[in-house]
């Protein structure tokens, strides 16, 4: 069997989902204050609702047919009287297991997802990072991204 990169589908949630609770444990680790260990970000049914949503691709990585990694996509038509009109591609989530990390998997997974947004028009690729997820930071980076801005917070 190949490895491929393909859309999910909704019998992938429970994989899906293995996955959706270590990006949550390692934001839990990063901010206990706003991440409750044990969860993860997206319920099943929100899970099956983005996979029908054709402007929120999610495609994951399947070897031996088994998912070992996804990136969550968001198409974004940005209009403003201020700025131009621009589409965009939002990195929402990108995970691999933790068992296959360092095998350059995420960045086939970002390499597709680019080539998806070029083929859509899209201006520009973004996504957060919280702040203290130094691998994250660095692997983004290494891939040629850079920062577009900063977001500040005061904890009250």
């Amino acid at each position: 069997m190949s490895n491929v990169i393909r859309q999910a589908n909704p019998k992938d949630i429970e994989a899906i989902d293995s996955l959706l609770y270590q990006v949550h444990d390692i934001h839990h680790t990063i901010r206990p204050d706003l991440f409750i260990k044990g969860k993860k970000k997206y319920s099943d049914l929100e899970l099956l609702s983005i996979i029908k949503d054709d402007t929120r691709p999610i495609f994951v990585y399947v070897e031996e047919d088994t998912i070992i990694g996804y990136i969550f996509c968001i198409v974004k038509d940005e209009t403003s009287e201020s700025h131009t009109k621009i589409r965009s591609m939002y990195i929402d989530d990108l995970c691999v297991d933790k068992v296959h990390r360092g095998h350059h998997i995420g960045k086939l997974l970002y390499e597709y997802a680019k080539e998806y947004a070029k083929s859509i028009n899209c201006f520009n690729i973004y996504l957060n990072v919280w702040e203290g997820n130094e691998s994250a930071k660095k692997f983004y980076e290494a891939l040629g991204m850079k920062v577009q801005k900063t977001t500040f917070e005061e904890i009250l």
